[in-house]
């Protein structure tokens, strides 16, 4: 299937092969459903139906003015799951996609859903707050949506280096992935890019965490996140979950789909086959 239109008349781009126990990853900010590639050869190679879009605004999916707010981009979600008349199926969401997840249990429920992988994920929120005192603030968003508009494809560029935790000492990933990342990202709108910035940056998903309740649920997230840090998100998100998962990778950065693409993928296999 190529598209899947919305109530509102946006066309979502999805790509569903395989046969098997479905699986339906979700992107994260500012890339596309083609960030999962490691992933998705590996859950086909195990006989897995795997099944990813772009978000609204990214990718081949349309490009809206908006609204680009979690209510929408779970209705979103809603619409690819229904529409394909999936059931018993696995969400996994990478960092701003595990808001989707978070958001679709809270307005669906888990009828249809198996399990959940949160990776990376900026749940249950970033911003600082008396349960958050350490989280960010929004003078950051502010500063990332200035420097998009001043140039979007310098901020990008450079974006991506923290993004998989590249420096002079250290470079987890090629300058190839770097490049082909680079390239999924400039495929969004600047709308999209702007306005997800406020989205994930900015949504409490504290009341949706009780969604989770009764849904097996698998954590993961790199020790050396610094798009995400992992004390913020993914260590608060699995107090939230009863009977979570929770997995950090050692040295791992925010992009570690492709840094440790090999142990994420034994994990995810693993968590899926102990689920079957």
């Amino acid at each position: 299937m190529g598209f899947i239109t919305t109530r509102d008349g946006i066309n979502l781009h999805v790509k569903d092969s395989g046969v098997g126990p479905a699986v339906l990853l979700i992107h994260g900010w500012p890339l596309t459903g083609d960030m999962w590639e490691y992933q998705t050869l590996a859950l086909q190679e195990a006989g897995y139906r795997v099944i990813a879009y772009d978000r609204r605004g990214f990718g081949q999916s349309s490009h809206p003015i908006g609204p680009y707010d979690y209510d929408t981009l779970a209705e979103d979600l809603a619409t690819i799951i229904n529409t394909l008349e999936l059931s018993d199926v696995t969400l996994v969401g990478f960092s701003m996609g595990g808001g989707e997840v978070a958001r679709y249990l809270s307005r669906h429920g888990s009828a249809l859903v198996r399990s959940t992988v949160l990776i990376s994920t900026v749940l249950p929120g970033l911003m600082r707050s008396s349960a958050n005192p350490d989280g960010i603030d929004f003078e950051l968003i502010a500063e990332m949506k200035s420097s998009i508009r001043k140039d979007r494809f310098h901020f990008l560029r450079q974006f991506m280096r923290t993004f998989y935790g590249v420096s002079t000492l250290f470079h987890p990933v090629s300058d190839a992935i770097l490049d082909w990342s680079f390239l999924l990202a400039v495929m969004a709108s600047p709308m999209a890019t702007l306005e997800c910035i406020e989205a994930w940056g900015t949504t409490d998903f504290t009341a949706d965490m009780p969604a989770f309740a009764g849904v097996p649920t698998l954590v993961i997230h790199g020790t050396d996140d610094s798009c995400v840090p992992v004390e913020i998100s993914s260590a608060r998100a699995a107090l939230l979950i009863p009977h979570a998962r929770f997995t950090t990778y050692e040295s791992a950065p925010h992009g570690l789909f492709a840094s440790h693409h090999e142990q994420l993928n034994s994990d995810l296999l693993g968590f899926l086959g102990a689920r079957s």
